[in-house]
């Protein structure tokens, strides 16, 4: 864990707060690379992940970007409530969204707030000569967070805004009409979004190797499909229930049993399970379609089971 201190707070856009946040000791903080997040600890308990979004090459601080929303579980709130020189702590960086550095073009989504790891990957290929386009989609400009920082970056004439409220829409039949191998795709923002950027992509005969997202949040599955199953602890033999309206992260918790937990909607991967028998109900979006039909791993954070019961390597 590291512990930073809010250094600043910018509102960058409606309804969108920034904060910098810098090593309460001065020193360097770890590096990271583009599509890099951190996992912010809050007060109340909470631990939400937020995508760096300042150039790679900054070690004196780290900058997110966070939306505030009325609805969300409780995080968004927690952040905007912070003030200047409060200490939180942080984990390292982590990258799940990185650059194919090979590519001899990168395209470039956002998606509302999703402009956090994009921006961050604008810059670093800027600074590294790549070719590049970013396509920034939002409702409005006032709701966009860093308008003007793209505005007046070097890499401005590579940038395309796309607002609701202007008519500027985006494109993709063209944009994406041509399937290049050597052209990668990086998508971030609501789901809806990023379904139609990548289903758009797929429709053209794009490779899924080139396409790359993160997401913000799991979709929402239906509680009436929950039902209850037992995991078992293969090296106590121990045996847990999990009732159809708990997870099984919930339950191992409270057998005493310590599994490593962060976003608890199956995106980071933090909490990754090896599953020894039985079959998961993968919930998550974390693993590849591969690594799901295997079923030899699963995310205990939202994840059930197929089976009556999943033998765990716990």
């Amino acid at each position: 864990m590291i512990e930073v201190m809010v250094a600043a707070r910018r509102e960058q856009a409606e309804g969108i707060l920034g904060l910098e946040l810098t090593s309460v000791d001065g020193d360097p903080l770890p590096a990271f690379s583009a599509g890099s997040h951190i996992d912010l600890h809050l007060p109340g308990g909470l631990v939400r992940q937020y995508s760096l979004c300042n150039h790679p090459e900054e070690r004196h601080r780290y900058e997110i970007a966070v939306l505030k929303e009325a609805d969300g579980r409780g995080g968004s709130q927690a952040v905007h409530q912070l003030t200047e020189g409060v200490r939180l702590q942080i984990s390292e960086p982590r990258n799940l969204f990185p650059l194919m550095h090979e590519a001899r073009r990168s395209l470039l989504f956002a998606g509302g707030i999703g402009i956090t790891p994009i921006l961050c990957m604008a810059q670093r290929l800027a600074h590294t000569g790549a070719d590049f386009e970013l396509h920034y989609c939002a409702r409005s400009a006032t709701r966009a967070a860093f308008v003007d920082r793209l505005r007046q970056s070097p890499f401005a004439e590579r940038v395309h805004f796309h607002f609701d409220d202007e008519g500027a829409r985006l494109e993709l039949a063209s944009m994406l009409a041509s399937a290049d191998s050597g052209t990668h795709l990086y998508v971030c923002g609501p789901g809806g979004f990023m379904e139609h950027v990548l289903g758009s992509a797929r429709a053209a005969g794009w490779a899924e190797e080139n396409l790359h997202r993160e997401y913000f949040a799991a979709a929402p599955v239906a509680e009436q499909v929950d039902r209850p199953f037992v995991v078992q602890l293969a090296s106590t033999g121990q045996v847990i229930e999990v009732p159809a309206d708990r997870t099984v992260a919930q339950m191992l918790e409270v057998a005493g049993v310590f599994v490593p937990l962060s976003c608890e909607q199956g995106i980071c991967g933090t909490c990754l399970t090896r599953v020894l028998e039985g079959e998961p109900e993968h919930r998550d979006l974390f693993l590849t379609d591969e690594e799901r039909a295997a079923n030899d791993q699963f995310t205990p954070c939202c994840s059930r089971a197929r089976s009556t019961r999943l033998v765990l390597d716990l």
